[in-house]
């Protein structure tokens, strides 16, 4: 049994016991949260898909920690014109382990 949910701006197929990093959410490590959001639930050959979200669709997941992920190195650079220009970002995100799907 899968599921694919929205959180962050983006689309994530889950299935239960699954460990993922999404962007940060507002629950410390050791809480749980509840994502209500869901497009499609599939079990075997049976399929629900949303128009938009599935009715009743809920993917429950526990945190495991809260973090920052590797440092993305930014540079831009023009030939013969004396520019150069760097830069870093290190993104904020939240572990879950997904506990439960529930189709509705």
């Amino acid at each position: 049994m899968y599921a694919v949910f929205v959180t962050g701006g983006k689309q994530y197929r889950v299935t239960e016991g699954q460990t993922l990093k999404v962007e940060k959410l507002p629950v410390d490590a050791g809480g749980n949260i509840e994502f209500d959001q869901v497009l499609m639930v599939a079990d075997g050959d049976n399929i629900k898909v949303g128009a938009p979200y599935v009715a009743g669709g809920k993917v429950t997941a526990s945190v495991k920690s809260q973090g920052r992920d590797d440092k993305v190195m930014i540079i831009k650079f023009r030939r013969r014109k004396h520019h150069r220009k760097q830069q870093g970002h290190r993104q904020y995100y939240t572990e879950l382990q997904i506990t439960g799907i529930k189709a509705g």
